[in-house]
C-alpha cells in the first residue's frame, strides 16, 4: 500500500489517432481482466503505467508493483467477468477516462462495482496511470 501521490516526470503524448477510442475499449473491457485471469503480469504490466495508482472500495491505495504481486499470488475466482463502459473520452492532450460498473459472476451471485480510470498515451501506448473502485455490492443469483 503507498500513500497517494503525484505522477513523476510523466510524459504525455497529445497525438491521439480515429482508433484510440477502440483501442482503450478493448483494452479495458478485454485485456485488463484478461491479465486478472491469466495471471498475466507481462500484459498488467504493460496496461500499467510505472506511476500507476489504484484506490480501492475501502479507501486504501496500490502501487503498480502491489498489483503485479497481487496477480502473481491470487488465482482469478469469478466464472466469468463483464465490464459495461458508461464513460469514454479523450482528450487531445493524451489523457483519457475510461468509467463504468464491473460484472463479476459466480455459481452463487453476482459482484457489481464501480470503477474510474484514467489514461495517458505515452510513447503511442494508452497505459493507465489511476483506477478507483467503488460501490461494490454482492447480489445472489
Amino acid at each position: 500500500m503507498v500513500a497517494c501521490a503525484a505522477p513523476n516526470d510523466v510524459d504525455f503524448d497529445p497525438v491521439l489517432q480515429a482508433g484510440d477510442g477502440e483501442r482503450l475499449r478493448y483494452l479495458k473491457e478485454v485485456e485488463w481482466s484478461a491479465a486478472y485471469r491469466e495471471q498475466d503480469t507481462v500484459l498488467l504490466d504493460r496496461i500499467l503505467h510505472d506511476d500507476f495508482q489504484m484506490i480501492d472500495d475501502e479507501g486504501n491505495t496500490f502501487s503498480k508493483a502491489d498489483e503485479l504481486d497481487w496477480i502473481k499470488k491470487n488465482e482469478w475466482a469469478v466464472d466469468s467477468f463483464r465490464y459495461e463502459i458508461k464513460r469514454l473520452e479523450t482528450w487531445p492532450n493524451g489523457t483519457a477516462i475510461v468509467s463504468g460498473v464491473g460484472h463479476m459472476l459466480n455459481d452463487s451471485k453476482e459482484t457489481i462495482y464501480c470503477s474510474s480510470n484514467v489514461f495517458i498515451k505515452t510513447e503511442g501506448m494508452w497505459r493507465a496511470v489511476s483506477s478507483h473502485v467503488s460501490g461494490v455490492k454482492e447480489v445472489p443469483r
